[in-house]
Order: C-alpha cells, then structure tokens, then sequence
C-alpha cells in the first residue's frame, strides 16, 4: 500500500509540472521558505538556550 502511495505522489507532482509549472515552481519555492523560517525558530530558540 505504501509504495502504490509513493508512485500516486509522484504521479501527481509530474502531473502537476507539466500542466502548471509556474504553480509548482511557487509550491516548492513556498515550502522551501517554510522549511527555512522553521529551521531559523529552531536555532534561535538553541542559541537562547545557552
């Protein structure tokens, strides 16, 4: 069951760069910038630790 999963995702995503490009490249460009601000709370709250 969780490799059927894998391959409907990846399916999807292809999907989704070929029909709409522009909105996938702000898809990954918005989580990029999730996980980056995430990472930047984490060391801030590491260094106010020490």
């Amino acid at each position: 069951m969780k490799k059927i999963l894998i391959l409907v995702a990846v399916a999807l995503g292809i999907f989704l760069v070929i029909t709409n490009p522009n909105g996938a490249a702000g898809s990954v460009s918005n989580v990029g910038n999730i996980l980056y601000d995430a990472a930047q709370s984490v060391s801030t709250f590491v260094t106010n630790l020490i």
